[in-house]
């Protein structure tokens, strides 16, 4: 708009000025004529006719004089209306480049959008200049060359990739050197007449001069039209380097806020990638500043501590945690702080209000800034509360099964089968004959000595058929099989084989020993239904069986002869396929009123 007022105004002042032009030269006409008609007028009168023509002659002579003065005015008088003129032009020409330059602080001013910047300041060039196209390229640092960012032509459209023919010497010449470039015809300048671009190309007006930004460049605008030689003046080329300084200071801002929001951006991201690799971490996570106050807990913290993370943040952590401020945190905090220790693995055993006892693991180290100077200590909590019950009960669980076979079992599974619960099993008591007189006989490591022998055997001879010893009492062991802890097919059988397994090995123990170490064992089995689980105290539990069936087992075996293997009317039952017996005599056993059917192993049939 400002470059159609202004040419309005210079053609309706040149306009009046040519009018102002030929209004003189036609009064300058009139009064020659005019005065060659005084002239003849003059020379009709004699100086002694009638004095009143002597008046008009004076006249004419006058009004002659007059003439000749105003004829030799003119020329002067036309002179100044063009040297006005020409004022007039330079003064709305140099409106025009203020107007240029005041709309590039405005875009300045306008707009942080690097895009909008850009083409803005690439279509008031054209304006101003009168150019076919414009190009604006800045420096790429990481490509490390130039990159075209606009390209328009007048009618403010954006040019395709496809017409980019420019003279790619010139514009690297202005952006090494930093001095701007003008040639009114590129195809006769000797300086670029010989390059294939400017031929090629048919390149006439070229305007190119860099953009600075605090000394250093940080690329160029090319104008140029194909057509037209002459096109662009020195004084284009001051308004274009004076439009060039401002532009650059808005692109560079503009780049800088495109930065700053791409960082902005990035950052968004990344505390959002960090907010939810807190959130899934199982670990509890807090961090503290150098005063201890909470500047991150993350949901695990919340869950295993008992506290809330949005009433947390910015408060002491003493405050917030006081039963854990109660154990040795506070000192490791401060020599963490500092002396930057580090602490791995540090456990501790804390009564949480929400939790009750719980144990946990503590790692601390150091937050420290990029100048390695301290920020705080961050805090990473984990819960071996369960850890340590499941170490506790597996440890307990391996009393009585191979720890291999502890090690196999999947997590959960000794809490499921721990609980006292019924289930049928079969028991076998084994007692260990004439150990009370042979103890009496023998010193006490002789004692423990032999009968770690016997006890041996019989582990053994329980484990090959999966059966769990229970306990070792005194001389004597207990048994079970089938119990949750070790479930098997054909517990009865299995018991069976282990007593049998258990006589045979016995029988050749004693080939091998001295007559006084000869002890023999006594052997009761039984099936039915105990409670099986755990029993006692939460310091001190045992797994084991109770009930009447296990009771009738031990009076089985305190029954047997040494070298008796006798079974229980249940367990043969569930073997008698498999085994030779000698049917006995009913027995009565303590805490029964009915008396038993019982039953001595003879053989077995292994299939």
């Amino acid at each position: 708009m400002t470059e159609i007022i202004s040419q309005g105004k210079l053609s309706k002042l040149r306009g009046e000025i040519k009018a102002l032009q030929t209004s003189l030269k036609n009064f300058a006409d009139a009064l020659a004529r005019q005065q060659s008609i005084l002239a003849r007028l003059a020379k009709r009168i004699s100086p002694g006719q009638d004095p009143t023509l002597q008046d008009t002659l004076a006249s004419i002579v006058a009004v002659t004089s007059i003439t000749h003065q105003l004829g030799q005015l003119l020329p002067q008088i036309d002179a100044s209306l063009m040297d006005l003129g020409q004022e007039i032009t330079s003064q709305l020409r140099e409106h025009e480049n203020l107007t240029a330059l005041y709309n590039v602080s405005q875009i300045v001013n306008s707009t942080l959008d690097l895009s909008e910047v850009l083409n803005l300041t690439m279509d008031l060039i054209i304006q101003v200049t009168g150019a076919e196209r414009g190009f604006l390229m800045l420096i790429d640092e990481e490509a490390g060359g130039l990159a075209f960012r606009v390209a328009r032509n007048m009618d403010r459209e954006t040019i395709a990739g496809s017409s980019f023919d420019i003279s790619r010497s010139i514009v690297d010449k202005v952006a090494q050197e930093g001095r701007p470039i003008l040639t009114t015809n590129a195809q006769s300048d000797p300086r670029f007449s010989a390059q294939a671009s400017v031929v090629s190309y048919s390149l006439r007006s070229i305007l190119c001069v860099p953009l600075r930004v605090k000394g250093k460049i940080t690329g160029v605008i090319y104008a140029d039209n194909r057509i037209k030689t002459g096109l662009f003046t020195e004084g284009d080329r001051r308004l274009l380097a004076a439009i060039a300084d401002q532009a650059a200071v808005a692109i560079e801002n503009a780049r800088l806020f495109e930065n700053v929001m791409r960082n902005l951006s990035e950052i968004t991201n990344m505390k959002n990638l960090m907010d939810n690799i807190f959130a899934s971490i199982a670990s509890g996570v807090i961090t503290t500043d150098i005063r201890d106050n909470i500047t991150l807990c993350n949901p695990a913290a919340e869950s295993i501590l008992g506290v809330r993370a949005d009433g947390s943040i910015g408060r002491a952590y003493q405050q917030v945690f006081p039963a854990v401020s109660r154990t040795p945190l506070p000192r490791l905090v401060e020599e963490v702080k500092r002396h930057r220790e580090r602490y791995i693995g540090y456990e501790v055993d804390v009564d949480l209000p929400e939790r009750g006892r719980v144990n946990l693991s503590m790692n601390l180290s150091t937050l420290r800034d990029v100048q390695d100077a301290t920020l705080g200590v961050a805090i990473v909590v984990d819960d071996l509360t369960e850890k340590k019950r499941f170490e506790r009960e597996r440890a307990m669980i391996k009393r009585y099964l191979p720890s291999q076979l502890v090690d196999s079992l999947p997590d959960g599974l000794s809490e499921l089968r721990l609980r006292g619960e019924r289930q049928q099993i079969t028991t076998l008591f084994a007692d260990i004959r004439g150990f009370s007189t042979f103890s009496e006989k023998s010193n006490p490591e002789k004692v423990v000595e032999v009968i770690n022998q016997y006890f041996a055997l019989a582990l053994t001879a329980v484990e090959q058929q999966e059966g769990i010893v229970d306990k070792y009492l005194g001389d004597a062991v207990m048994a079970h099989f089938n119990t949750p802890l070790r479930p098997v097919v054909g517990h009865a059988w299995r018991a069976v084989l282990a007593a049998w397994d258990f006589k045979q090995a016995i029988e050749q123990h004693l080939q091998q020993v001295p007559d006084e170490d000869k002890l023999t064992v006594g052997i009761g089995i039984n099936t039915g239904e105990p409670v099986v689980g755990n029993v006692g105290a939460e310091d001190r539990m045992e797994y084991t069986a109770i009930g009447d069936a296990v009771n009738l087992a031990k009076r089985l075996q305190e029954s047997a002869r040494g070298g008796q293997i006798l079974l229980s009317n249940p367990t043969y039952e569930l073997v008698k396929e498999k085994v030779e017996v000698r049917a006995l005599d009913p027995i009565q056993v303590k805490g029964r009123q009915a008396q038993e059917q019982v039953y001595e192993l003879l053989d077995v049939w292994r299939s």
